[in-house]
């Protein structure tokens, strides 16, 4: 499982996600470029000292993003509010990665035909979107929980 990034706006958003990641044991992609300089200090604020564990790749385009690997990857699964299809209502697989759009303008038509599927966050009527932090916890929890993919805690007890 990845979580990815498609041009990110926001530094504390970007780092919220990347240490989202870094906890939970899956990998980040970021497709730049960036509204914002990863050495930023609310960057760096947001991601406290779980940048460093995180497993970050950064690609400087789309296309790079597409490229890298992407054919052995497993499917893309965009989030978006231009969705018909929860993502309570989908499978997820070990391989996916989430995709996630800009929190300004989500992402552009090309990205959204390239997906292999497009899932919502179900909202009461009138409510836009959720922050792109908080969609990715939400997602990326359920992705997990289907998968098995949470790592098992040493404190954990049964």
């Amino acid at each position: 499982m990845r979580l990815a990034l498609y041009e990110p706006d926001i530094a504390q958003n970007a780092a919220t996600i990347i240490r989202l990641c870094a906890c939970l044991g899956v990998g980040a992609d970021i497709v730049e470029p960036c509204g914002f300089v990863f050495s930023d200090k609310g960057f760096r604020r947001a991601g406290m000292d779980y940048l460093e564990m995180a497993e970050v790749v950064r690609h400087d385009s789309w296309a790079t993003f597409q490229t890298a690997g992407r054919s052995a990857a497993g499917r893309l699964v965009l989030l978006t509010t231009k969705a018909a299809r929860a993502y309570t209502d989908f499978a997820f697989q070990p391989s996916d990665t989430l995709l996630l759009g800009r929190e300004s303008a989500g992402v552009p038509e090309a990205v959204h035909a390239a997906a292999d599927a497009r899932l919502l966050i179900p909202m009461r009527p009138g409510a836009r979107s959720v922050n792109v932090a908080l969609a990715a916890a939400m997602v990326l929890g359920e992705a997990l929980r289907q998968t098995n993919g949470f790592p098992q805690s040493m404190t954990h007890q049964a």
